[in-house]
């Protein structure tokens, strides 16, 4: 394939998939929100209105990158629209819902910020392999990482919440909590793949990972990272079965499930409060049943993309007032789409959600020389954080792009791994068939 490149006043060449790799690691790296929010956050980790308004700046480069990558690529990008209507049909929703929010204004901006986020999924899916993005996740996490364990030992009082958990260079222990649970679940895979050379390094960032999990005390980013592990050996075991064991497997994992949430749902409160423990779940039980009273009272559209959680919301502001702490969402990505769209939204999510998860799984079984393990215990891992935390549909956010890119990367793939199944004589591709290249 040939190699497209520019050259600058100087002389030198630059190609295009440089400019191509550079770009996607550092939007990654300011979606992800390390460094300057931390900057410009008050010594409690608040930020204001002007603070907010020079961090949107940074989204420009990004989308402009986005546009540039998705024009050139545009034949491969239409092809991923096609292999997969739900995702456009879902990016459609917030711009809907603008004719029944109570807040069209903001609910419409926020969606086209929401656009340009998932159009640089697309530029992920088209334009990076398996393994591609998982070297790029690899190099862009390990740096905001380790930095963070660098900084907790040169400046910790910056490093560090005013309760001494560790934050490192993101503005809250939570966040550092989640990109850390990224970072071990990246630096492991990378240990298991073994095709990059990189084991050495793996091995400190996993380090460096499992030093910031524990220090920041995130028990989000805790129970995410051991169900990881556990949908590792999941995935493994559901790749070297038979087809009937692979049904065995899967019926007892989903009833394994469905036995911890229902377990959670009925035994956790009394188990904390006989350990002494924070029985609200530092406030979110409390919030959850106001949330569902206001998703029943508009359930079938909601109120909105993301319209809920404003000042101007009679609703919210009383909510706030009953709690006693403004709650920027729901603290659970399922009530907050619900808040948004309403059933109407939920049931198109979920069914774009129930064809990820199989196409992954079939990826993984018929083709897992490619590297599709992780990208499945992530596509889980994120579902998991969802229940105590606010990922889905969220813009400018680093964690979603990845969740959305590796929707669009299995229904990209996953028809090639078909045709090559029906067709034995035929010697998959190592890129994607039927019109789409990845250099």
């Amino acid at each position: 394939m040939r190699v497209e490149k520019l050259r600058t006043a100087g002389g030198p060449t630059i190609s295009w998939r440089a400019i191509e790799c550079w770009g996607a690691g550092i939007s990654i790296f300011l979606q992800a929100g390390a460094f300057l929010p931390l900057i410009l956050a008050d010594a409690d980790g608040a930020l204001s209105e002007s603070a907010k308004s020079i961090l949107r700046l940074p989204c420009f480069p990004v989308y402009v990158f986005t546009i540039i990558i998705l024009i050139r690529n545009f034949p491969q990008f239409l092809l991923a629209l096609k292999r997969n209507l739900i995702v456009p049909m879902i990016l459609v929703m917030p711009f809907l819902s603008t004719l029944w929010s109570i807040d069209a204004t903001t609910s419409l901006r926020r969606a086209i910020a929401l656009l340009f986020c998932m159009l640089l999924s697309y530029v992920l899916a088209i334009r990076f392999t398996p393994r591609q993005l998982l070297f790029l996740l690899f190099v862009t996490f390990g740096g905001c990482i380790f930095l963070s364990v660098v900084m907790s030992v040169v400046s910790p009082s910056l490093a560090s919440m005013p309760d001494g958990a560790m934050r490192g260079v993101f503005i809250h222990k939570n966040v550092l909590g989640w990109y850390a649970c990224l970072m071990i679940l990246v630096a492991t895979a990378v240990l298991m793949d073994g095709t990059l050379g990189l084991r050495r390094t793996a091995f400190v960032l996993l380090a460096a990972g499992i030093i910031c999990l524990s220090s920041s005390g995130s028990m989000t980013a805790i129970i995410a990272t051991s169900a990881a592990f556990c949908l590792i050996g999941f995935y493994s075991l559901l790749q070297r079965s038979s087809s009937i064991g692979r049904v065995v497997i899967v019926l007892f994992f989903v009833q394994l499930a469905i036995g911890i949430l229902i377990s959670l749902h009925e035994f956790l409160v009394p188990a904390l409060e006989a350990l002494g423990k924070d029985a609200t779940l530092t406030g979110r039980v409390p919030l959850w049943e106001l949330v569902d009273r206001e998703i029943t009272a508009r359930w079938m559209l909601g109120y909105g993309y993301q319209a809920f959680w404003t000042i101007d919301n009679p609703e919210a502001t009383h909510m706030w007032f009953m709690l006693g702490w403004a709650a920027p969402h729901a603290h659970n990505g399922y009530r907050d789409i619900l808040l948004s769209f309403g059933v109407m939204g939920m049931v198109p999510f979920v069914l774009m959600l129930l064809h990820a998860i199989h196409q992954g799984a079939v990826l993984q079984c018929h083709d897992p020389q490619y590297g599709w393990l992780w990208l499945n215990v992530l596509t889980i891992m994120i579902l998991v954080m969802n229940l105590t935390e606010s990922f889905f549909l969220v813009q400018n956010d680093a964690i979603f792009i990845l969740f959305t890119a590796t929707i669009i990367m299995f229904s990209l793939y996953a028809p090639v791994v078909s045709v090559s199944r029906s067709r034995p004589l035929q010697a998959p591709s190592p890129g994607l068939t039927s019109g789409l290249q990845i250099s």
